[in-house]
């Protein structure tokens, strides 16, 4: 069951905020803060959605390749892939959350950059 992390009836402004910097949690991806934030916000046609939201993730996964970093690895959210549009870039969704979870940040990047030429397709 999907649960939303964060209050997406907030105002857009608010939710623009967090892909600048998601929200420190021990039980939820903060990259699942920012993919339900963008879903969020590309339904409601904000057109600063996918640069807000590709930045946030680049910096997400660039403390994420630091040994020191303390963000969890734990993805409650196992169907939140499906709140996409498109099934392809869910399904990349999906592949990098994994990745992630498995601590395999090198091969997440790759997926990140094709998540991103995705976005910048569509």
């Amino acid at each position: 069951m999907l649960t939303h992390a964060v209050d997406l009836n907030a105002p857009t402004r608010d939710l623009l905020r967090l892909l600048r910097t998601p929200p420190e949690t021990k039980t939820r991806l903060p990259e699942s803060v920012c993919w339900q934030v963008f879903i969020e916000l590309r339904r409601r046609g904000d057109p600063q959605a996918t640069g807000n939201f590709v930045s946030g993730l680049r910096t997400l996964h660039r403390r994420r390749g630091l040994a020191s970093t303390t963000l969890p690895t734990v993805d409650p959210d196992t169907e939140e892939h499906k709140l996409a549009a498109d099934p392809y870039l869910g399904e990349l969704w999906r592949s990098y959350k994994r990745l992630l979870c498995a601590n395999r940040t090198g091969p997440a990047a790759q997926i990140l950059r094709e998540f991103e030429a995705q976005l910048n397709a569509c």
